[in-house]
């Protein structure tokens, strides 16, 4: 989804896209998957909220996906991932 201010439904939208991902590596499947930034390059997401819905969604969504890829286009985003799954397993 576009970012249009946060206020539109844009967390919603971008949340489903990661769980209709998952629903459908389920039906093929699949182990494994691999997720670009979604919405953070041209969309405009802001890179941290973004990056926290990907990892907080793809972190509680159940599914048979037993590995899941984030592709980070910079740094700045990848450090994000990586402080992200850092407090995930710090509070696990």
């Amino acid at each position: 989804p576009p970012w249009a201010g946060g206020t539109n439904g844009e967390e919603n939208a971008l949340r489903s896209c990661y769980r209709r991902c998952l629903e459908v590596a389920d039906e093929l499947g699949a182990a494994s998957v691999t997720f670009p930034a979604i919405s953070a390059g041209a969309f405009g997401y802001p890179s941290q909220q973004a990056a926290v819905i990907a990892l907080s969604t793809l972190l509680r969504t159940p599914t048979g996906v037993v590995l899941a890829r984030l592709v980070a286009f910079d740094r700045q985003t990848f450090q994000l991932y990586r402080d992200g799954l850092d407090t995930w397993r710090a509070g696990s």
